[in-house]
């Protein structure tokens, strides 16, 4: 189990962890009942909270934010001289908290994407997993909720009966929803983005080598090119820009955290 602490790449305070400890974290505080905010960041994730100072201070001041991408992963050798042995990819951090769930009967709720994903990857879950309790599976509505609607979710999935929660909203949003929602629900939230439409079925993911030599993106790019190219093509090459900047000292970005009492209206 490695916990190396949190370092912040690019302002944003990722934890050099390993997928062990992330699962026994999230694992503890949904035995134990309590709040836990989770994302897994890729370099879109990162760079939200780069040009971004609201997201940032939304990321910081969640619990777990585990180096998703393997650029993530290299943020953390480059600037901090931390050499994890993998990153901890989002999708597969989902099937080993969800085996884990099964082990333990944790009820765990499904909540973003639409209603045909989320049924889709509710089926393939249960039978992979035979023995997961899935305690409810909300939808996204794919606009800001008013706080009756809010207060609705939160009592939805109070009621089920779940002891956790994995959220499929995108990023930034769902970054933003797991930050709104985190002190009301007294369980973790854990954000994993295209986690849902892999395991629903809905995309291929990148063979293991191209994930392993950090181009899953371009993988991505060629599946969806009208909706990631400016993610990829704009988004990954200032990374890069800006890491190499902050090594040299040229510039620095602030790992700030929210103001007290700051809140939005949040997507769902």
């Amino acid at each position: 189990m490695i916990n190396y602490g949190r370092h912040p790449v690019l302002g944003v305070q990722i934890a050099a962890v390993d997928y062990e400890y992330a699962v026994e974290q999230i694992m503890t505080h949904a035995r134990e009942g309590s709040s836990y905010g989770v994302s897994a960041l890729a370099v879109h994730g990162v760079m939200c909270g780069v040009l971004d100072e609201a997201q940032r201070r939304r990321l910081n001041a969640l619990d777990l934010l585990v180096p998703d991408g393997q650029p993530v992963r290299w943020g953390l050798r480059i600037l901090h001289r931390i050499r994890l042995p993998d990153r901890v990819y989002g999708p597969e951090l989902t099937l080993r908290l969800l085996k884990r769930a099964a082990d333990e009967r944790i009820p765990v709720y499904l909540y973003g994407s639409t209603q045909e994903t989320i049924e889709s990857l509710r089926q393939n879950l249960t039978r992979r997993y035979p023995s997961l309790i899935i305690a409810g599976c909300s939808p996204s509505r794919f606009r800001r909720l008013t706080q009756e609607e809010k207060q609705e979710v939160i009592r939805t999935i109070k009621e089920s009966g779940a002891k956790w929660v994995l959220v499929g909203l995108g990023c930034p949003r769902q970054e933003t929803w797991v930050y709104e929602y985190r002190d009301e629900l007294a369980m973790p939230l854990v954000a994993v983005g295209a986690a849902f439409d892999f395991h629903a079925g809905n995309l291929p993911q990148a063979p293991g080598w191209m994930q392993r030599a950090g181009l899953e993106w371009l993988f991505r790019l060629i599946q969806e090119p009208g909706r990631l190219w400016r993610r990829y093509l704009y988004l990954n090459p200032l990374y890069l820009w800006a890491l190499f900047c902050e090594l040299l000292g040229l510039k620095k970005i602030p790992a700030l955290l929210p103001e007290r009492n700051e809140r939005d209206e949040s997507f769902g």
